[in-house]
């Protein structure tokens, strides 16, 4: 598991306006992490289809159909980034090329508020 990965994963128990259910996620948590044999979580963003969600720009990453393997249109909601189990990581779709995972760098520094 690499940063940039997309993989299915299951978004349960959620609440409220949080992505829930089974869909694909990217992991954005540092390698040294995600390489850790002891280390049981993973750091994502959802990956949605949502024209409303679309529209949040700067927090959002649009995904060409087929970018990672996607079988459609998508975008990356940087503004929901959560914390997950591995066990919830189902199979791996693909990874994102250098560009999109630097665009989704630029809406998590804006959705977080980072320099």
């Amino acid at each position: 598991m690499k940063r940039g990965d997309v993989y299915w994963a299951v978004l349960a128990p959620r609440s409220g306006s949080e992505q829930r259910g089974s869909r694909p996620v990217v992991v954005v948590s540092h390698d040294g992490f995600n390489q850790a044999p002891n280390w049981n979580s993973v750091i994502v963003v959802p990956i949605s289809t949502s024209a409303s969600q679309a529209r949040r720009r700067p927090t959002v990453v649009p995904l060409a159909k087929g970018t990672a393997s996607l079988k459609s249109e998508s975008i990356a909601l940087c503004h929901q980034v959560t914390t997950l189990d591995r066990a919830k990581l189902q199979k791996l779709v693909g990874s994102l090329p250098g560009p999109q995972l630097s665009e989704i760098d630029s809406a998590l520094r804006a959705a977080l508020d980072l320099s």
